[in-house]
């Protein structure tokens, strides 16, 4: 094999070796706008501190800033959409230690929420 070839099929796998880029979770049919709302109306700043929400700035649950790039839920449950639905629903039904408390929101608007956290990248 030429040098050349081998300089090629080197680059190529020490590319492969790199830290992929994590893609960018979507849930279809969900609308981060009507999310962010949502999380307005139902006050979710009364416990955790929110990018673009100036007050409150609740401390008894984690701040959302970067949620997107996080890969676990409270410290426990894969981040991945579907979960992250579940858990925006009824918190204690996935972690029954967890201060979180079940929430007034339907599967769609989870959905809606579930979205917008996913717009949140650390800066």
């Amino acid at each position: 094999m030429s040098a050349g070839v081998w300089a090629s099929l080197t680059a190529l796998l020490l590319g492969a070796c790199g830290e992929a880029s994590k893609p960018a979770r979507t849930i279809a049919g969900a609308d981060p706008a009507r999310g962010l709302e949502v999380v307005e109306r139902v006050g979710c700043a009364a416990c955790h501190a929110i990018p673009g929400i100036a007050w409150p700035q609740g401390r008894a649950g984690p701040p959302l800033e970067g949620f997107a790039a996080r890969s676990m839920i409270a410290g426990r449950l894969p981040n991945q959409p579907e979960v992250l639905t579940a858990w925006l629903i009824d918190p204690p039904a996935l972690s029954p230690d967890t201060g979180m408390p079940p929430s007034p929101i339907s599967e769609a608007e989870a959905r809606d929420i579930a979205a917008w956290l996913y717009t949140l990248d650390e800066r």
